[in-house]
C-alpha cells in the first residue's frame, strides 16, 4: 500500500498559507505602528520588553502549524490506494430462441415454456454472477440489462412470447452480435452465453457467429430443446389456437430439433452442448458448466483504506500551536 494525496484539488487548500502569512505580517506591522503612536522609538526599550530570539520565529511556527494542519486535512479527506483484486465471476447472457417453432409441444407444455423454466431455475442456483437476457428469431433484442439483481427477472421472463420478435427465422449471428453489445464493458475472461434453442430453421450463419464469439472472448453454452420426432407448430392469435402451420402445399409443418449448429456453436467456442428436454438435469449441468468456466477477472478498486499519515501531520500541527501557547504568555506574536 502506498500513501497518496488522492484528489489533487484538495491541495488548493495550500493557498491558505499565503493568506495566513499576509495576516500575520500585517498584524506585526499594525502592532509596530501602534507602538510608534504611543511613544517615540527612543522610549521603546524602556516601555516594552525586549524581543527574544524565540519570539522572532513565532510567525514561522504559525505557518508551519497551518501547513501541517492542511496536509492532515488533505490526507484525511482524500488519501486512497488502488487495489487490484482477482475475482472469479461470470457475466452470463441467456439468449432465448423465440421463433415460432419454439411453440411446438413435443416438450410439455411447450419448447418455449421449457426454455423459460430452465432460465428461471438457473437463476435460482446462480450466485454473484451478472445476468442479462436477449431474445432472438430472425433478429435479436435485449430485454433485460446485465445485472446482479435477479428480483425482476421473473417479470421479464414471463413476458417472453414468440410474438416479441416480428421477423421470424433463427439468426444466431444477430443473437451473438446483440449479446456482444451488452458485453462491451465486461472483461473478456468473464463473458458467457447460454443459448437455448431448438436449432430449427437456422439461417446457416453459425460459422460467422462462432467467429464473432471467439473474437470477443465469449464462451457459448447451448441447450437444445425438442425431440427428433418433432411436432406441428401451433399458430396462436391473442392466445387462441387457430390451427397449425402449413407449407405452400397445405401440408402441416413438422418441426424437429436440429443439434448440429448448436453443437458447433458450443464446441468451437469452448462451451458445452446440453440436452434441455429434462428440466432439472439441464439446469444442474448448465450451472455446473458456468461454474467450471468462471474466469479470473482483475478489478481495480479505489479504497479509503490506504495508509494515512494525517495523524502525524495533525500531531505536528498541534505540537507547534501548543509550543506557541506556552512560550507566548501575552497570547500575541510578541512583537
Amino acid at each position: 500500500m502506498e500513501f497518496s494525496l488522492g484528489n489533487y484539488w484538495y491541495l488548493f487548500l495550500l493557498l491558505l498559507l499565503p493568506v495566513v502569512a499576509i495576516l500575520i505580517f500585517d498584524f506585526k506591522k499594525w502592532k509596530k505602528q501602534r507602538k510608534n503612536i504611543f511613544a517615540e522609538n527612543k522610549f521603546h526599550s524602556a516601555l516594552y520588553s525586549k524581543d527574544t530570539t524565540f519570539s522572532k520565529i513565532f510567525p514561522a511556527l504559525y505557518l508551519l502549524g497551518f501547513l501541517f494542519l492542511i496536509l492532515a486535512m488533505v490526507d484525511f479527506l482524500s488519501g486512497k490506494e488502488e487495489m487490484k483484486v482477482q475475482q472469479k465471476v461470470n457475466s452470463v447472457i441467456f439468449v432465448l430462441d423465440v421463433s415460432n417453432s419454439m411453440n411446438a409441444e413435443d416438450i410439455e407444455p411447450s419448447r418455449l415454456q421449457q426454455a423459460k423454466n430452465i432460465l428461471k431455475n438457473c437463476l435460482l442456483q446462480m450466485k454473484d454472477d451478472k445476468v442479462g437476457i436477449v431474445v432472438f428469431a430472425g433478429e435479436a433484442q435485449s430485454i433485460m440489462p446485465i445485472t446482479t439483481d435477479y428480483t425482476a427477472a421473473d417479470t421479464y421472463i414471463d413476458a417472453i412470447e414468440t410474438s416479441i420478435v416480428r421477423r421470424q427465422g433463427t439468426d444466431f449471428l444477430k443473437a451473438i452480435e446483440t449479446a456482444t453489445e451488452k458485453f462491451k464493458n465486461i472483461p473478456k475472461g468473464s463473458r458467457k452465453i447460454v443459448l437455448i434453442s431448438d436449432g430449427e430453421d437456422n439461417e446457416g450463419n453459425e460459422k460467422s457467429a462462432i467467429k464473432e464469439a471467439n473474437d470477443q472472448g465469449i464462451i457459448i453454452n447451448t441447450i437444445g430443446i425438442g425431440t427428433e420426432d418433432g411436432a406441428p407448430i401451433p399458430m396462436y392469435i391473442y392466445g387462441q389456437l387457430m390451427g397449425y402451420k402449413t407449407d405452400v402445399s397445405g401440408e402441416t409443418v413438422i418441426t424437429k430439433r436440429q443439434t448440429e449448429a448448436l453443437m458447433a456453436l458450443a464446441y468451437d467456442t469452448g462451451g458445452e452442448y446440453l440436452d434441455g428436454n429434462n428440466l432439472m438435469d439441464s439446469v444442474s449441468k448448465t450451472v455446473n458448466a458456468l461454474q467450471n468456466q468462471k474466469g479470473s477477472a482483475q478489478a481495480i478498486i479505489n479504497t479509503q483504506s490506504a495508509v494515512h499519515y494525517y495523524q502525524w501531520f495533525l500531531g505536528l500541527s498541534m505540537f507547534l500551536f501548543v509550543l506557541i501557547f506556552l512560550f507566548n504568555p501575552k497570547r500575541d506574536l510578541n512583537v
